[in-house]
């Protein structure tokens, strides 16, 4: 009887409060939020804001969770917000997006504070948790921006949660949910570092350099001053002062400043300023900020695909890194295809080693480039130990087949020193018929630009990364290993457990001794993804 009394008389003294509130007074914390979270748009901004279904779920579960009070009427909690959200420009987030202005102007008038307005508490909880969703998950949903193909026996992330815990317990430390948010990913947090000092410290009189002729060491120039005064801007010379007619002199002190600048650009470092260094030398301090906030969205993608063990491709830089308790445990360069036959982004098990491994050629490059040798030389076979088969796997005949209207045969090189696989190729499921693999090309991993295959991943050192694959492998199966490479015969191995493998791509980080490096993107890939962007802006 007491508790049914004590209930009756709190809903009428909550009843005469609503009763009594005058029209401008703010309704009990409880029901205003409720009420706002019942419309669907937040129009005490314009034009207004209407959050998506995830997102007025995540509100909704917010407000559920603190029991419907108010977060940001107190302890000056929406100044140390709107701070973390101008912090965002360095992750290459736009604040805008955020309501920063309009949530600051709101702030600032007593009438529509949060402690009065419940829109605008809600429209600062709205921005705070989709900071933090963006700073975990990616502003962009990487299946439409770039995608990633996805073997079925590969682990996926987690899908994004309505929020964390950590946007509750963090309240009264916003410095620390946001870094809580952001990845724990040494190469995100030292390219958004290199935001940071790109955006404080632009260039200053930044000029095209001309295009024109070659520039070779020793020569005199025009644009040689021009060229001094842009790299003694960009830290790659100290000094710059030349009077009289050695100042159009390329000299060998300008001509080091420039091969620095070439490696940190992945440009072959010889010195000569042509066509491409000209290109990386004209991308604007603009463009570049853009460059770089494109690899912090890819970054963040990337650091929710690493896992403990991992060999992760990177194919516009051309380098293969294992990782064993997420540590880089070995690096080796690679070749990659080349812009009209890309390697494919995708995630993946290696699960096996081909050892002498035959190479049947895919169908594009029989077509485009092998056919042409035949049609001109049918010794061209022969020249290059190249079989015949049909699809059952049958020799055939070269002379039986038509040559300019082939069908129903394939092209297969067996093993040995000339195969363009070489000794092993590293199996993992796929659609693009791409591997990992030995090469006979050794000489050309000492180019800068290594993107020269049609698709597969060439691997230097690749019997050192075959190892590697096989620890765990016992002593028999170790001598098995040895006995079926020596044989000459091609087969296949399986590895003691599958290990992942990720084909990403990024074209900005942050190299090992603190240097923002350049890639250029040879695939097209980063306008892309700059303009899913733009557009969600």
């Amino acid at each position: 009887m007491y508790k049914k009394c004590t209930v009756l008389l709190t809903g009428l003294f909550l009843a005469t409060r609503l009763a009594l509130a005058a029209p401008g007074d703010p309704l009990p914390g409880d029901e205003a939020i409720r009420q706002q979270l019942a419309q669907p748009s937040l129009s005490c901004v314009s034009p207004a804001v209407v959050p998506d279904a995830f997102a007025l779920e995540a509100l909704t579960a917010f407000y559920r969770q603190l029991d419907y009070q108010r977060v940001w009427a107190a302890d000056a909690r929406l100044e140390k917000l709107l701070e973390q959200l101008a912090q965002l420009v360095d992750d290459g987030l736009d604040p805008a997006n955020y309501q920063l202005a309009t949530l600051r102007r709101l702030a600032s008038d007593p009438a529509s504070h949060p402690q009065r307005s419940a829109c605008t508490e809600v429209l600062a909880t709205h921005a705070y948790l989709q900071a933090l969703r963006h700073l975990t998950y990616g502003q962009l949903d990487q299946t439409q921006a770039e995608p990633l193909w996805r073997s079925s026996n590969s682990r996926a992330p987690a899908p994004p949660a309505l929020f964390p815990t950590f946007a509750v317990t963090h309240l009264d430390d916003l410095p620390a949910a946001f870094a809580a948010a952001r990845p724990d990913f040494e190469p995100y947090l030292a390219l958004r570092r290199a935001h940071a000092a790109l955006r404080q410290n632009p260039p200053r009189n930044w000029r095209r350099v001309p295009a024109g002729d070659l520039l070779r060491p020793g020569m005199a120039d025009e644009r040689v001053p021009l060229l001094e005064r842009r790299l003694a801007d960009e830290g790659y010379l100290t000094e710059t002062a030349r009077s009289g007619p050695d100042q159009q002199r390329y000299t060998p002190r300008l001509v080091e400043a420039v091969k620095r600048f070439q490696a940190r650009h992945f440009l072959e470092d010889d010195g000569v300023v042509g066509p491409s260094t000209l290109a990386e030398l004209n991308v604007t301090p603009a463009a570049r900020l853009e460059q770089v906030r494109v690899n912090l969205e890819r970054f963040r993608w990337l650091a929710r695909e690493m896992e403990p063990t991992l060999l992760l491709v990177d194919v516009a830089g051309a380098q293969l890194t294992l990782f064993r308790d997420r540590q880089a445990r070995w690096q080796t360069r690679t070749q990659v295809g080349r812009p009209a036959r890309p390697t494919p982004l995708l995630k993946s098990q290696v699960t096996h080693l081909t050892l002498n491994p035959t190479w049947t050629i895919p169908p594009t490059i029989l077509r485009e480039d092998k056919l042409p040798q035949i049609q001109r030389n049918i010794g061209f076979l022969a020249s290059q130990n190249l079989k015949v088969i049909d699809y059952q796997g049958n020799e055939v005949n070269p002379h039986s087949v038509d040559w300019h209207n082939p069908s129903g045969i394939m092209l297969r090189q067996d093993p040995g020193p000339h195969n363009p696989l070489g000794q092993i190729a590293i199996r993992f499921p796929n659609p693009f018929s791409v591997y990992l693999h030995d090469t006979p090309s050794q000489h050309l991993f000492t180019r800068e630009t290594r993107t020269l295959s049609s698709g597969c991943v060439r691997v230097e050192r690749a019997m050192q990364l075959t190892d590697l694959l096989l620890e765990g492998a016992s002593p028999a199966e170790r001598q098995r290993f040895e006995e079926l490479l020596a044989s000459g015969k091609t087969r296949n191995l399986n590895l003691p457990r599958p290990v992942p493998i990720l084909l990403a791509y990024w074209t900005a980080q942050v190299d090992d001794s603190g240097q923002l490096t350049f890639r250029p993107d040879i695939y097209a890939h980063d306008e892309k993804v700059l303009a899913a962007l733009q557009a969600s802006r």
